[in-house]
């Protein structure tokens, strides 16, 4: 590492700040991409959603006074 430590203090800095932005991307990115499969929640609600709608349906089809 004697190359680095011979850099100028603001070079060393972006060297840094360039490897920690390459890393932080590098986890978002795996992370989104193994967690966004699927979005299982989503679907939960979407099926809720769709039985309400049916429940609705055949509750004012058959008159509910």
């Amino acid at each position: 590492m004697a190359g680095f430590r011979s850099l100028a203090p603001k070079t060393r800095n972006l060297v840094v700040a360039g490897g920690l932005s390459a890393f932080v991307l590098g986890v978002y990115y795996y992370t989104m991409r193994a967690v966004g499969g699927t979005d299982e929640l989503q679907v939960a609600i979407d099926k809720f959603e769709e039985m309400k709608k049916k429940d609705a349906a055949r509750n004012s089809s058959t008159g509910g006074s």
